[in-house]
């Protein structure tokens, strides 16, 4: 998912690549706002999920224009089980995944942590994050 550091460090879940919500609204809504989100001090923004470099590097493509966003595996879910956000997904043929969240850090402490529930998509998005800074 989402992390946005500014000396906030910002830092964005994403369920798992291709996902609807996660490709077409939660993605370009950081891109799309990136510049905003920077005007407001923000220095990085991470999209992390639990997947191989090389699927995070193929999904990073299909966003032409993303010139801030990047874009980081967590192949073993280190830092999502380091984070207590693990998501169990086997029954569905995913294994393990991260729930949807996204983090605002200031030097490297998480003032902000929007964690969603049941694979919703309400308040990790950018525009929550930019009320939040």
């Amino acid at each position: 998912m989402f992390g946005i550091y500014r000396r906030p460090r910002k830092s964005t879940h994403i369920l798992s690549a291709l996902f609807y919500e996660c490709s077409n609204q939660h993605v370009p809504g950081f891109i799309t706002q990136a510049e905003e989100l920077k005007a407001k001090g923000v220095d990085e923004i991470l999209l992390v999920s639990v997947n191989d470099p090389f699927v995070m590097k193929a999904w990073a493509k299909t966003y032409p224009d993303n010139k801030h966003v990047k874009f980081l595996a967590d192949g073993a879910a280190a830092y999502t089980k380091a984070l207590g956000l693990e998501l169990d997904l086997s029954e569905k043929g995913l294994g393990l995944r991260s729930r949807r969240f996204a983090l605002l850090a200031d030097d490297l402490k998480v003032t902000v942590a929007n964690v969603e529930e049941g694979g919703q998509f309400t308040i990790s998005g950018a525009e929550e994050i930019l009320k939040a800074l």
